[in-house]
């Protein structure tokens, strides 16, 4: 009886050790795999990518680029996203989707927003105070933005039993600093139908 009961346990352990592991693949970083239905990697990317393209192809630039006659091109913050969905959403991906779209235009020029421009200001008074004077950064060299843009991701659940649809709406306004105009504004809309 007592060796049934080792032999039991033995299979008990074994059985739980081997439900336990997990297997992982690798897959490119691009591949679109949607597993919950949720906000993912994927939405982030799409939308950055065609809201970045929608922007850069619409009047303001145009008129930007006619209107300057030494070809300078406009210096953008892209500021906060704003997370108003049901679901946690980290907008920091999703904001430097779009730097990275504006940056590889090179019709754009993009500056950092608030939290990181003081990292970089404490950084160049340490080295007023430490770096050898040929290597010291200058005070007051920072590009101005021309353009800020501000946005928001919204979403909308409708749910019944075992079935869902997730609606999300990426809402984006580019402002004029100076004038407070808004020249451009973006939105992009996703809808996933989800099973249990």
């Amino acid at each position: 009886m007592k060796n049934l009961r080792n032999l039991f346990t033995v299979f008990l352990l074994l059985s739980v050790a081997s439900a336990c592991t997990k297997n992982v693949t690798r897959i490119e970083p691009n591949a679109i795999v949607d597993l919950s239905g949720r906000w993912n990697d994927t939405d982030s990317r799409l939308v950055a990518e065609e809201m970045s393209q929608d922007a850069l192809s619409s009047n303001w630039l145009r008129n930007q680029e006619l209107n300057d006659i030494n070809g300078k091109r406009p210096v953008v913050i892209v500021g906060l996203v704003a997370n108003k969905s049901h679901e946690h959403i980290d907008a920091e991906t999703f904001i430097k989707d779009i730097e990275r779209e504006f940056i590889k235009s090179n019709r754009i020029r993009v500056v950092q927003h608030k939290e990181f421009r003081e990292k970089l200001r404490e950084e160049r008074a340490d080295q007023q105070e430490f770096a050898a004077p040929e290597t010291q950064k200058k005070w007051g060299r920072e590009l101005g933005a021309d353009y800020m843009i501000f946005g928001n991701i919204n979403s909308i659940v409708d749910k019944d039993g075992k079935k869902s649809v997730v609606f999300y709406q990426v809402n984006l306004e580019l402002t004029n600093i100076e004038t407070s105009e808004v020249v451009w504004i973006g939105d992009k809309k996703i809808k996933k139908y989800v099973r249990k």
